[in-house]
């Protein structure tokens, strides 16, 4: 559907994107006071301290490392010899030197397509639970798992189906009809199996020799571009300002276009800790998630660890305290909260109800905070910039926000750290904005910054 100056494509990543030029005087907003994170006034508090490098994992569709925008920018694995095909420093994966790649095999290929999660569900219990009564099952959760998976997949080809006319008359431009083509070939397509060319069985967690070491793969334009929120080099006027200086992204591929699988997160999440960082990046989501206890696992491994997650609310406009958007900030079966996770909501340059992304996902209970997600202009492949949107990018300004920190403030933990950020976001009483999150604020990096200084102060 085109807008005005935008073409709106909603991707199997989950979030929603915009393609655009760069707006005259919003290039770096998220940055600058008003609406934005007062970024460039929290650096000015800074300017005598000196920082530590801090390393972000991002769990995502992949990073163009070559990046003019992101030289200097790129966790190097000193203890691995490069394209040795050696597993150097016995952590299970050959020449990660820049990450590890969860979506590729030994020989070098890589998926770039995948199902939707309710896809894989409803193909996976389909010759199962066809003409079943579920009056006659001793226990019918999984029955009604499959029952709404099917119904929600089989409605959904319906709508895109009646575009096929439309791509053969070529009535639609070409992302358009990339996105319909998509869905109906790969997303929505029970018959397609998207997990071959790896090699591994998805529902198989011991089974976790698999991927490569190709960090970027076939499309890592989200990757990219959630890299370029957190870490773009600041200041050379080439795109947007990265928010963290002094930080080194630790790229761990795993979303594909379509639903990442929970084993794979898992598995990202607990390489992301065991190889040093110290903030993860979870710019994804999906509605269904079979094998959440597993996820929950890792998330909760990297709790005890100290490592701050933080994780994109969703684009769904839907309160994520009823309708989860996994990973979630709480599972059913969870009796304590996660320690050391943020869920953050997308907001906009505008002020009043239009502060609110109209699709950002909200909660009370379970969306932390806010921070921008519209109009964000900044580094994509091939050493170009674009604008996207989406709490895709608002996760990694938190992402960001919690790294300068730490590098500045190494004395203080990441749990310190992600209270202090809640503590300092402005709060805003308008509309029902207070009622959207935990929180009712925005992300303020001055004042965080000034309450950083207290805490580390109070240390010594």
């Amino acid at each position: 559907m085109k807008t005005a100056n935008y073409l709106l494509i909603v991707f199997g990543l989950g979030f929603t994107q915009v393609f655009a030029q760069a707006i005259p005087g919003t290039l770096n907003w998220y940055n600058g006071s008003g609406q934005g994170m007062h970024t460039e006034e929290a650096y000015k508090m800074l300017k005598k301290k000196k920082s530590q490098p801090v390393v972000v994992a991002v769990i995502d569709s992949g990073v163009d490392i070559e990046h003019e925008d992101l030289q200097g920018k790129i966790w190097i694995n000193t203890k691995e010899i490069p394209g040795n095909k050696i597993d150097d420093d016995k952590n299970g994966f050959i020449d990660d030197v820049h990450g590890w790649n969860f979506l590729g095999n030994a020989s070098g290929a890589n998926q770039e397509n995948a199902r939707l999660e309710k896809t894989r569900i409803y193909a996976r219990l389909k010759d199962k639970y066809d003409g079943v009564d579920p009056k006659t099952l001793f226990d019918d959760t999984e029955y009604f798992m499959y029952a709404n998976a099917k119904a929600e997949v089989e409605g959904e080809l319906e709508n895109f189906e009646q575009y096929k006319e439309g791509l053969a008359n070529g009535l639609f431009d070409e992302e358009t009809k990339k996105y319909i083509e998509d869905q109906l070939n790969y997303n929505l397509n029970i018959y397609y199996d998207d997990r071959t060319l790896i090699g591994d069985n998805p529902l198989d967690f011991s089974d976790v020799n698999y991927g490569n070491s190709d960090v970027e793969g076939p499309d890592a334009l989200h990757g990219t571009h959630v890299s370029g929120i957190i870490a773009a080099i600041r200041g050379n006027d080439k795109g947007g300002d990265g928010v963290a200086e002094n930080v080194k992204i630790m790229s761990v591929r795993t979303v594909p276009n379509g639903d990442e699988q929970d084993k794979d997160v898992a598995l990202a999440i607990r390489y992301a800790v065991n190889n040093g960082a110290q903030v993860i990046n979870m710019s994804f989501g999906k509605d269904y998630s079979p094998n959440q206890y597993e996820v929950y696992l890792a998330m909760a491994y990297a709790d005890s660890m100290g490592v701050l997650m933080i994780h994109a609310a969703g684009n769904d406009a839907k309160d994520v305290d009823y309708e989860p958007n996994f990973p979630t900030a709480k599972y059913d079966f969870q009796e304590v909260s996660f320690a050391h996770l943020l869920t953050i909501g997308a907001s906009t340059r505008e002020t009043g109800e239009a502060r609110v992304a109209s699709f950002s996902n909200f909660g009370q209970t379970t969306v932390d905070v806010f921070a921008p997600g519209l109009e964000i202009y900044n580094s994509v492949p091939q050493s170009a910039y674009m604008n996207l949107q989406g709490t895709s990018m608002a996760a990694p300004m938190v992402a960001g926000a919690a790294a300068m920190l730490k590098s500045y403030f190494p004395n203080l933990s990441m749990f310190e750290i992600k209270n202090i950020l809640l503590q300092t976001a402005t709060r805003y009483t308008d509309f029902d904005f207070p009622l959207l999150s935990v929180t009712g604020g925005i992300i303020n990096l001055k004042e965080a910054v000034k309450a950083c200084k207290k805490a580390d102060k109070a240390q010594k």
